[in-house]
């Protein structure tokens, strides 16, 4: 309890002094980034085009109906969590060669790459080829994620519906820190385009965390919170003095054990 009230304000709260910030820095700030696609990320992509027939081959769950209309079969597309349809079927899973089977076209590459990038690649493997009608083709990123691990009021898998996330809403939708946790130290672990990683270190106590080219989290980006000193020390001690606790009762018990044998061995004889 000492230990825990010992812990100075200034390293509580987030943001220190963020009213100083001049609103024309703020207002450069991008408050969205478009995401790169790596392996193991799942796009849900629709081809669209005025004869829907032309491009129907080029959709996942697409199908004539009996009145000769192109109907869909997937129910709540863009929804992961449907269980009552496959939807993971209909995706596209970027594979570990950075690909796509894409139907009838077959491999197309997308690792790296933003939406328009993929929109002009799937674009150009269709046209002429395939159909002579530019269409219009829509990407998604389905399974953007962030992990929350150590100090956080509910750690785990953040997941984002919108293909964005930064610092401070996987903070609040991770249960928002244990007040133990150190905010002037998280540990952000990025995988790039390319495979490598990188880590970085956040100290969300300041203000320019706000202005940070890292306040905008990536897909499957990692967060880490370690503990304080406070934190690690009272359960370091707590750990000593419980041993200790279990070492005394134990050979208290052992000499109370062996009292009794000789009493009873002398009481025998």
């Amino acid at each position: 309890m000492l230990a825990s009230c010992s812990s100075t304000p200034k390293e509580v709260p987030y943001f220190v002094d963020a009213e100083t910030i001049p609103e024309s820095m703020l207002a450069q700030i991008n408050p969205y980034v478009e995401p790169f696609f790596i392996p193991g990320d799942l796009l849900d992509i629709q081809v669209t085009a005025n004869n829907m027939k032309s491009v129907m081959s080029f959709n996942k769950g697409v199908y004539v109906d009996e009145k000769g209309e192109v109907a869909n079969t997937m129910m709540n597309r863009g929804n992961t969590g449907n269980s009552s349809t496959n939807s993971y079927a209909y995706y596209y899973l970027v594979d570990a060669d950075g690909c796509i089977d894409f139907p009838i076209v077959g491999k197309i590459k997308v690792g790296g790459m933003k939406k328009a990038q993929v929109v002009e690649a799937i674009t150009n493997k269709l046209m002429p080829k395939y159909i002579t009608e530019k269409p219009t083709i829509d990407v998604r990123l389905v399974n953007f994620r962030v992990v929350c691990l150590g100090a956080f009021g509910s750690p785990g898998i953040i997941q984002s519906d919108n293909e964005h996330l930064n610092v401070v809403e996987a903070v609040a939708k991770a249960g928002d820190l244990n007040i133990k946790g150190r905010r002037d130290n998280i540990m952000l672990i990025r995988t790039h385009a390319d495979g490598h990683r990188t880590i970085t270190r956040l100290n969300i106590n300041d203000k320019s965390i706000l202005y940070s080219p890292y306040y905008n989290l990536c897909q499957n980006d990692i967060l880490y919170v370690e503990p304080n000193k406070y934190m690690a020390e009272g359960s370091w001690e707590l750990t000593k003095k419980y041993t200790v606790a279990m070492t005394l009762f134990s050979g208290v018990t052992s000499i109370t054990a062996l009292v009794f044998s000789i009493l009873n061995y002398t009481k025998n004889k």
